[in-house]
């Protein structure tokens, strides 16, 4: 399955290619301190963001993820970042994750608005069966959003993943099938 370059837009979000091109835009974006707490990802600095991008586009040229960069269109500003990851064709299974947005973006709809877009791809273009979504067990707030999204919490991976500062957490996998989005 050989993915061509996806743009997904609606009146409040586009979401398109990142790319070594405009990563640069996050740069303002991902050097707010801790805006990725719960995450592995070192974002930070300028260099720590170029290694994040580089590794992404790495696992897409193997086809294992499909970074996007997120633009805010009602406010006119590159907001974060996303991925389709973990894609797994033969099982029709993929990961929406590695998503970041500032702190400005945070709680005004665009993350909805952007993963509503994603989700709806997965499903009805790319021919995917299931959508999942793993998040720190502490980031309440991102749990409740992927589940006002629809998500069934499956289960809780135990202290599966390091973060930056040496803790472990546990990792909470939540899922969306086709047929539970069809049906919305």
């Amino acid at each position: 399955m050989n993915f061509s370059p996806i743009v997904l837009e609606n009146d409040y979000v586009k979401i398109s290619p990142l790319t070594m091109e405009n990563y640069h835009f996050l740069i303002p974006i991902a050097s707010q301190k801790k805006l990725v707490q719960y995450s592995p990802s070192d974002i930070e600095t300028p260099e720590a963001l170029k290694n994040y991008v580089e590794t992404a586009l790495q696992l897409q040229e193997q086809e294992l993820a499909i970074p996007f960069v997120i633009f805010d269109k009602t406010n006119k500003k590159y907001a974060g970042s996303t991925r389709y990851m973990r894609i797994d064709r033969k099982n029709k299974v993929l990961e929406i994750g590695s998503t970041w947005i500032g702190r400005e973006f945070q709680g005004t709809g665009l993350n909805g608005h952007m993963k509503f877009l994603m989700l709806n791809y997965a499903f009805t273009t790319m021919g995917f069966e299931k959508v999942e979504f793993r998040v720190d067990e502490r980031n309440m707030a991102s749990r409740k959003a992927v589940e006002k999204l629809g998500a069934v919490l499956e289960g809780v991976l135990r202290k599966n993943v390091y973060l930056l500062d040496g803790y472990k957490r546990n990792t909470c996998l939540y899922g969306i099938l086709k047929e539970e989005w069809s049906s919305k």
